[in-house]
């Protein structure tokens, strides 16, 4: 039986907040996720059942295996509609931020138009350290997902009579994809209730599966092949695995921004792999290093990307960035390692 999990104050605030609302707009974070548009798409459903406008936003687009989940069309990209996000903005009398921390993920720009309206604002994420910028801040680091969280921020709302398929089909995607098909961050039994729920709804985990899965190009693939044949480094002492990747390498296999989601994942399957980083070039800003993490049992990548990689996140999935050269970046790892070398070694 899954429990309460908001304050009475909380259950009152968010009420109000939601019961005021007549237009919504919605934001998550730069380069969106599953959890982020899932988030956003699960939200979107259940206000628009109660009557509200919404407008979903993302800072800039997202993969092509993301955008079948309901609503995920409708999406208005930050970098590219500025008119159509500006009116929506000028219209609006609720933002919530779902799945980020801080308003700088979603891009200055963006920061900064959202910080100078005078609507209250709403976040729910599952981040550690929220910024205190919102009227009401639902923050739970220790849910697997900003999905799950929203999914029980709806069971204590009283909102169980919007849980259709398409809301239940959203909230799965994001809880899997945030979880690595729940092979990391989801040892809490109450994960498990809640995909149980989300079952009860008639939703198809196992198609679910395959749109995000199984919908990738052929230029993914070779890619992947490259960088795990080519690029990757692996150092059997420490345990771990690294893989670097530039923009001129991404183009030569004509994929698009996205297309590399999960490749983190992949030198874990080795034997006696405990770490895995992925740096890349950022595909819109140069001179930055985007750095992702993945660990498993105790390792804590969230203190590595803290102390290295201006980062952080949860213990076995963090992210950071640095800006540099690729060559330099390597450096920086190699320095990070040596200072965790001790952990890794266990």
């Amino acid at each position: 039986m899954l429990t309460q999990l908001l304050t009475q104050d909380e259950i009152v605030q968010l009420g109000r907040l939601v019961g005021d609302a007549r237009r919504v707009v919605l934001f998550c974070h730069k380069n969106p996720d599953g959890d982020a548009i899932g988030s956003m798409a699960a939200l979107t459903l259940v206000l628009r059942q109660m009557g509200k406008e919404v407008t979903a936003i993302a800072p800039n687009n997202f993969p092509l295996f993301l955008q079948w989940i309901p609503t995920a069309g409708e999406v208005l990209l930050g970098d590219r509609q500025h008119y159509k996000v500006d009116t929506a903005l000028g219209q609006a009398d609720l933002v919530v931020m779902l799945d980020f921390n801080t308003p700088m993920r979603m891009t200055e720009l963006l920061a900064n138009k959202v910080l100078a309206l005078e609507v209250p604002m709403l976040m729910i994420d599952h981040h550690i350290d929220p910024s205190p910028i919102c009227r009401l801040t639902l923050s739970h680091p220790e849910m697997c997902s900003t999905c799950e969280l929203l999914l029980r921020v709806m069971l204590d709302m009283g909102w169980t009579q919007y849980l259709t398929p398409e809301v239940a089909t959203a909230i799965y995607a994001g809880m899997m994809t945030d979880t690595g098909n729940f092979s990391y961050a989801s040892n809490r039994p109450e994960i498990y209730e809640a995909i149980g729920l989300l079952l009860t709804t008639g939703i198809d985990k196992d198609r679910i599966y395959r749109n995000v899965f199984y919908t990738h190009t052929e230029g993914r693939f070779r890619l992947l092949g490259y960088l795990l044949y080519v690029k990757m480094e692996v150092m059997a002492e420490l345990h771990t695995a690294l893989i670097t990747m530039t923009n001129e390498e991404r183009l030569r296999f004509k994929t698009k921004n996205g297309a590399t989601e999960g490749f983190v994942n992949m030198p874990l399957e080795m034997e006696g792999m405990r770490l895995s980083i992925f740096l890349r070039e950022d595909t819109e800003e140069k001179g930055l290093i985007r750095v992702s993490t993945r660990s498993v049992d105790d390792f804590p990548c969230n203190e590595l990307c803290a102390q290295f990689f201006n980062g952080g996140g949860h213990k076995n999935a963090s992210g950071g960035s640095l800006r540099m050269t690729m060559e330099e970046a390597r450096e920086v790892v190699h320095n990070a390692l040596a200072s965790f070398a001790d952990k890794l070694r266990d």
